[in-house]
């Protein structure tokens, strides 16, 4: 007779249902895995052995068979020595085969028969809930994987544990959520001196979503700016803490099962690869702009990227989600973030200032900022050229609105758009606004509508240009508290389309 216990093997965020069906029969010694597995769950065979071994529970000499059903599903990854071991305890009998059957096993066996913590518990509880079934995990995804409260998660230090829990010799209670993160520190946006078009397009940027370019020489503070960005955004909802968290779940960032309400602030270097932002890799991990997802992505240097690798975010920008295609998996990951690009006037960096530009100026402008295609530029909503900062400002004290002030206007700036798109639509921010939906939303008044017809003319915007500024008008309306959009708001939004790579 067959005993079977249940698994997940993951698809990006998405947790598939995986049976593991073992069979103990009469032939020459033997343990086979089959079912399309690598070669991580291959060699589950001997860590399972020997934790049984440790636990004084011999193998019968017979012929044993794993079967990991669907077979043609490919099956990664060390989770899978706990469904293992815990279906073969039930065709040996040791343990009920209905209670093991009435649970979702994942975790990593030592060879001690310790239980060891791996990534992607919280997916596989929400896969669990879906089946109504238990989860069985390793003591440290328990606080984890507790977060889905519709599945009972078994958090267990062993498999010895585990074997006097479903025989009722001692059973374990269940797992408790983890504390939620506490939010770091963020940096008060008036520490910056000057910059005050800068602070005021970051604070547009924050209230719809709109991605953001600056250009400015070394030392202008564009680092500084994008820093201060998280303290500018409103925390998750219940619901964007559970798709960032599912996804850093499964790239085991995670810390102690705690759930951030805090967006998150990804900065990677110029020298990452292809797979490393977009994600990839043996497994088809999830990149960077993943990881950004309902967040900020810093790209510091941004000429620097290989031309490839920046190439590789126009789709994602307008979607919202990167497919992640190889040769053994497809899979889609989210990636809704915030795009902050940083880059200088050129090489050199000293381009507006005749006295420090190099001998190839203007040229070495063109040629530097011209990495950056124009189909990429024009997915900036906004774009802004950063001065150096006088000696002057340095030393004058702080001055501006705190972090604080701005990020209470942001906040009534969202939920102004929250109440206008409702929960059941897809569109969060105004950067979400497409087609009807974007009519609907930014309307415009005769005067309003020859401005930007005339200025699309002039500044030869494309029809992505044109979209978007309209959006920019209607986060700027927002953070104004005026319901129509007027000539203004619409001459700001367009002033921040003025710099081309060219014109930088």
């Amino acid at each position: 007779m067959v005993a079977v216990a249940y698994t997940v093997a993951f698809e990006g965020v998405s947790a598939r249902m995986v049976e593991v069906q073992c069979a103990v029969s009469p032939g020459m010694p033997a343990f086979a895995i089959v079912g399309l597995p690598d070669k991580a769950v291959s060699e589950a065979r001997d860590r399972v052995r020997t934790a049984l071994s440790s636990l004084s529970i011999a193998l019968p000499s017979k012929r044993i068979t794993i079967n990991l059903s669907p077979a043609d599903l490919p099956k990664e990854g060390s989770h899978f020595d706990l469904p293992i071991a815990m279906s073969l305890l039930a065709a040996l009998d040791i343990v009920p085969r209905d209670a093991v059957a009435g649970h979702v096993a994942l975790g990593e066996l030592s060879l001690n028969g310790a239980l060891v913590p791996v990534a992607g518990a919280l997916p596989a509880a929400l896969a669990a809930a879906e089946e109504a079934r238990g989860l069985v995990c390793p003591d440290g995804c328990g606080a984890e994987a507790a977060w889905v409260d519709a599945c009972q998660v078994i958090g267990a230090e062993s498999l010895l544990q585990l074997v006097q829990h479903f025989t009722g010799q001692s059973p374990l209670p269940p797992a408790r959520p983890g504390e939620v993160t506490a939010t770091r520190g963020a940096r008060d946006l008036n520490e910056v001196k000057g910059q005050e078009k800068a602070k005021r397009a970051l604070e547009i940027a924050a209230a719809g979503r709109h991605h953001l370019m600056l250009i400015g020489t070394p030392g202008s503070g564009k680092s500084m700016l994008a820093a201060r960005l998280p303290g500018l955004l409103p925390p998750l909802s219940p619901m964007e803490a559970l798709e960032t968290s599912m996804i850093h779940s499964l790239a085991g960032l995670l810390d102690e099962g705690g759930i951030s309400r805090e967006r998150p602030f990804r900065a990677p270097h110029h020298t990452a690869s292809m797979p490393a932002l977009v994600g990839g890799g043996r497994r088809a991990q999830p990149g960077e702009i993943s990881l950004a997802h309902n967040g900020v992505l810093f790209m510091d240097e941004f000429p620097e990227f290989p031309r490839t690798v920046l190439e590789t975010l126009r789709q994602p920008i307008e979607t919202g989600e990167v497919m992640v295609a190889r040769a053994n998996a497809h899979v889609t990951y989210p990636c809704r973030f915030l795009l902050i690009a940083a880059a200088n006037p050129c090489r050199c960096g000293y381009l507006p200032d005749a006295e420090r530009a190099c001998a190839r100026a203007p040229n070495c402008g063109e040629d530097y900022l011209g990495r950056i295609s124009g189909p990429l530029m024009d997915r900036f909503d906004l774009r802004i050229e950063v001065p150096p900062v006088a000696f002057t400002d340095l030393d004058a004290p702080s001055g501006g609105d705190s972090s604080s002030v701005v990020a209470d206007r942001v906040a009534a700036a969202r939920a102004v758009q929250a109440a206008r798109f409702g929960e059941k639509s897809a569109c969060r921010t105004n950067a979400d606004a497409e087609g009807r939906q974007l009519d609907e939303i930014a309307p415009l008044d005769s005067e309003c509508r020859g401005l930007i017809i005339c200025a699309a003319e002039r500044l030869s915007l494309s029809a992505r240009g044109y979209h978007r500024t309209l959006r920019v008008a209607r986060t700027i309306a927002d953070l104004e508290g005026s319901e129509d959009i007027r000539r203004p708001h619409l001459a700001e939004a367009l002033s921040y389309r003025l710099l081309s790579a060219k014109e930088a």
